[in-house]
């Protein structure tokens, strides 16, 4: 490909829409241009890019036995109502109508399609196991689109649902995907780690997200000091094993006290002289039925993830101030939970073995000292609803967490029979006896993968791209395009490396050498081959790493095996 035929249009300012490097680097070097908010167009390079991941996920897939196949983005709203999902997915899902009024939606994934197409083709056990895929645009209706790729509206992903007989060939298909998700993110030359997370809106039992390790990540990731320890979760998954307290204080008797102005944990510890141990943390959460009272100790944070598991609710959004005064008759900042009525009371483990703790007084500018459970007050659950913090102990060895930020790329699901049993997709053993298929679902963000790539491969003049996904092998550059000779010369490189099946481009635009090197370290070709003056000379050809910025003269007869090289050393 000659760079005078290619559409790469680079930009030298950094556009203000960009927050993030990908987003930034991504448009800068001509991969992507916004057509909407969370809407690109694909250009050129970025197409090169994602062929490149695609092609190593369809390898990996059929390695395991995947099929691929491809199934319809506009879905009925009649499956979605059938799997139980059209009312309680949320806004995310885009939603429109038909000439006729007819309810469907664009595909944010595919259970309920690739279910209803597998209840109706499979009736044996014979034809159990099955792993069938697709690569396609999925469509979700983000409230606050940004990052560019990395959370968009509309984007490019890989899904795989497996269908077995029972949860041990369940177990054998989620362990395939998990290895095939492993070779996938290594061969793209990416540094990542498999962590438990929570299943979300898709349902199930059993998950693993895949998190591109990068300082720049929006997901919290916590994972075992030991390195002989494989614990990896995310912050929303992540438990412990509570300690048991040591020797009970004696319970003193309740009493108020007034805090004048102290609504934060910070203010009341301060003015009462007292860590933030004690406190007794009250928030307010709004459902879809209720008012929630949700309980942590002062130096913890609500697990959010957690408490809407606990409650099982489909919406959670934390009370407003009109909420907070009508339930505790305080403003924020003063709530607690003795003579809290009119709502359900949910405490963190360590709050229920908590003695003589401080809470809110449900007065304004008053708190209440010697708090205990049971005596002063009752709770209907108690469950682990915390975060769990760096340098707490590893819930398997004991060892210190460490926290890292993360990029999720992929994430594996154990669905078991949430949708066939909904959809009835079953089959027949050997006996006749009907039984509901056992499911999983995988999916890879092809784009995404390609933004979190940036993310982990950058410096200040541009991307670094892992040889295996770089739009080309390497870039040629005349020093001068003026040069007849040195043009000739370019042409024979360019055309033996072709021939030797690399992907090189040449960049035989009219423009600087300078300029030209800009460009190519912006878009991050992982090789740069000058020819200059030297080269006609004396038949050396400096070939530049991207990644290093070494240098190495190489003979022109043995350029193909030099640049193989190179880029395997790389890979």
């Amino acid at each position: 490909m000659r760079a005078t035929k290619f559409l790469a249009p680079t930009l030298r300012e950094v556009p203000a829409e960009a927050e993030v490097i990908s987003h930034q680097l991504l448009l800068r070097a001509g991969f992507i241009r916004r057509t909407a908010a969370g809407v690109y167009t694909y250009m050129p390079l970025a197409m090169r890019v994602l062929k490149k991941i695609e092609q190593i996920i369809r390898e990996e897939m059929d390695r395991q036995g995947g099929q691929e196949i491809l199934m319809p983005i506009l879905q009925p709203a009649e499956l979605w109502q059938e799997s139980g999902r059209w009312d309680v997915y949320g806004p995310e899902l885009f939603r429109l109508k038909d000439r006729h009024e007819r309810d469907f939606a664009l595909g944010p994934t595919h259970e309920e399609i690739v279910t209803a197409l597998v209840g109706g083709e499979v009736n044996s056990y014979k034809q159990l196991p099955l792993l069938l895929y697709q690569i396609q645009n999925k469509y979700r209706d983000e409230r606050r689109p940004r990052f560019g790729l990395l959370r968009g509206r509309e984007f490019i992903m890989k899904d795989l649902y497996s269908f077995d007989r029972d949860k041990a060939g369940l177990q054998l298909s989620y362990m395939k995907m998990h290895e095939a998700y492993t070779q996938i993110f290594q061969r793209c030359g990416l540094v990542f780690r498999p962590v438990e997370a929570d299943s979300g809106a898709i349902g199930g039992s059993d998950t693993h997200e895949f998190m591109v390790l990068a300082d720049s990540g929006e997901a919290s990731v916590l994972f075992c000091q030991d390195k002989k320890c494989d614990y990896a979760s995310n912050v929303e998954k992540a438990a412990l094993d509570y300690e048991k307290p040591g020797a009970k204080e004696d319970l003193k008797p309740l009493a108020e006290k007034e805090t004048p102005g102290c609504r934060t944990v910070e203010e009341v510890t301060r003015f009462l002289g007292i860590p933030p141990q004690k406190i007794i943390k009250t928030l307010l959460y709004e459902t879809e039925s209720e008012v929630v009272a949700a309980l942590v100790r002062g130096d913890r944070e609500i697990n959010e993830i957690k408490l809407l598991n606990t409650l099982g609710c489909l919406r959670l959004e934390l009370a407003g101030a009109k909420t907070v005064q009508r339930v505790t008759g305080a403003p924020v900042g003063f709530a607690g939970p003795v003579g809290l009525k009119g709502c359900t009371l949910i405490a963190d483990p360590e709050v229920a073995m908590m003695t003589n703790g401080v809470s809110g007084a449900n007065k304004e500018n008053s708190h209440l000292m010697n708090v205990n459970l049971q005596r002063d007050y009752r709770v209907q659950i108690v469950k682990d609803i915390r975060m769990v913090q760096a340098g707490e102990p590893c819930p398997r060895c004991g060892s210190p967490l460490i926290e890292a930020k993360g990029i999720e790329v992929g994430q594996i699901f154990k669905l078991g029979s949430k949708y066939s049993k909904a959809m009835g997709a079953n089959y027949l053993d050997e006996s006749g006896q009907s039984h509901p298929i056992i499911m999983g679902c995988y999916g890879i963000g092809v784009t995404r993968t390609m933004a979190a790539a940036i993310e982990q491969n950058h410096d200040q003049d541009g991307i670094i791209w892992p040889a295996a996904i770089a739009p080309f092998d390497a870039v040629i550059i005349p020093v001068s395009t003026k040069d007849e000779a040195q043009v000739t010369l370019v042409e024979e490189i360019y055309s033996r490396l072709s021939a030797a099946g690399l992907e090189v481009l040449l960049d035989d635009r009219p423009e600087r050498a300078g300029v030209k090197f800009k460009d190519a370290d912006l878009i991050g070709y992982p090789l740069r081959l000058t020819v200059g003056s030297r080269t006609v000379v004396e038949k050396k050809v400096e070939v530049r790493v991207r990644r290093t910025g070494e240098v190495t003269v190489t003979d022109f007869e043995s350029l193909e095996n030099k640049v193989r090289e190179l880029l395997l050393a790389d890979a």
